[in-house]
């Protein structure tokens, strides 16, 4: 199957969007001006379809699951430790909310105070890419005290995990799977001391699923059996008001076969969504350092100087994260584990 360019600048423009809803809580724009990015969690969902996708193809050409998994360790784990490193040595270098009065309560939620209780129990849930199946009670709000955006990262290495039981190019069985753990999800939530966080896969499961069936739907699996995935992720959102997140994506899934679509092929989403790896996760600990330094000095004019370079800077240290470290360490020993595709009908029209 040959790269999908559009779903690239879906990538790019999905990363800034959570960039923007990253910063402009913490600004002193109008109410009316920052509603439209607050719904962060929507574009993870689309970026969890997105997965689906690419994991489908990424299994099918290396030399098994250790291969694979290992390719996408190279690819994502440099990164995050690096940012991991520096958002700890944020939280010790101080809280600038303080000096924001003028912040909500959701601002205040994207950054902490400082350390969490317990912080190495937390520094090693997150290194192990374990913080998003810690039950509250065992270790409260593991999955986003040390690293917000992280949390998604342990929700894809769980799905990551679950692939050699569906085997190598059985989409089909992954999707069924996927279906199961979101209706045990939704049957029997788990509560009290047990009760799990927005990173536990099965309350994303259904996204994951959508991806597999997409990939399938490229190769020539019948339009029948997207639509009924589509009618089951629709099913598991968890609500009406979440339904819009599959019948987006398969908006997305036409664009990439319709003129109308073009514009996700420009050229600064594509750059965009080179980076957008390193973008999703080192925006948030940019925005706060930023505002270390500018808070405690801007006064009234806080949003006029911390707004452009906490939108530009995260953008220039994704890019130097791509270049220097990301890149570097997806191309070490690839060709090694590359292999055959597995045979598949040709492209067909979504």
């Amino acid at each position: 199957m040959p790269r999908l360019l559009r779903m690239d600048g879906l990538r790019g423009l999905l990363a800034v969007y959570v960039m923007l809803g990253h910063a402009l809580p913490f600004t002193t724009l109008p109410g009316w001006a920052t509603a439209p990015f607050s719904h962060g969690e929507a574009a993870v969902d689309l970026f969890f379809a997105l997965s689906g996708l690419v994991v489908s193809q990424s299994l099918t050409h290396h030399r098994g699951f250790r291969a694979f998994i290992t390719a996408r360790a190279r690819r994502l784990l440099p990164v995050y430790v690096l940012v991991l490193a520096a958002s700890i040595l944020l939280l010790l270098a101080g809280d600038p909310l303080p000096f924001m009065p003028w912040t909500t309560p959701l601002a205040r939620e994207f950054w902490a105070a400082g350390l969490p209780p317990q912080p190495l129990a937390h520094i090693l849930a997150h290194l192990t890419l374990t913080h998003g199946l810690i039950p509250q009670g065992a270790l409260p709000y593991a999955y986003i005290t040390l690293l917000g955006p992280a949390w998604s990262l342990s929700t894809e290495w769980q799905f990551y995990l679950l692939l050699p039981a569906v085997g190598r190019g059985h989409e089909r069985r992954a999707i069924l799977v996927l279906f199961g753990l979101a209706l045990l999800w939704a049957l029997a939530p788990l509560g009290g001391a047990w009760a799990m966080n927005r990173a536990f896969l099965p309350s994303a499961a259904g996204y994951f699923a959508l991806g597999l069936a997409t990939a399938r739907r490229l190769k020539g699996a019948p339009p029948a059996e997207f639509a009924a995935v589509l009618a089951l992720a629709c099913l598991f959102a968890g609500g009406p008001d979440k339904a819009f997140i599959p019948l987006a994506w398969a908006l997305i899934v036409l664009a990439q076969r319709h003129p109308w679509g073009a514009p996700l092929q420009a050229r600064p989403l594509l750059f965009l969504g080179a980076i957008s790896y390193p973008l999703y996760l080192v925006n948030e600990p940019v925005q706060r350092a930023l505002a270390v330094f500018i808070a405690p000095h801007a006064g009234g004019h806080f949003t006029l100087l911390w707004l452009p370079p906490a939108l530009a800077g995260p953008v220039l240290c994704a890019w130097a994260l791509h270049v220097l470290v990301e890149r570097p360490f997806a191309r070490f020993g690839s060709p090694a584990h590359a292999a055959p595709p597995l045979p598949s009908p040709p492209i067909r029209p979504i």
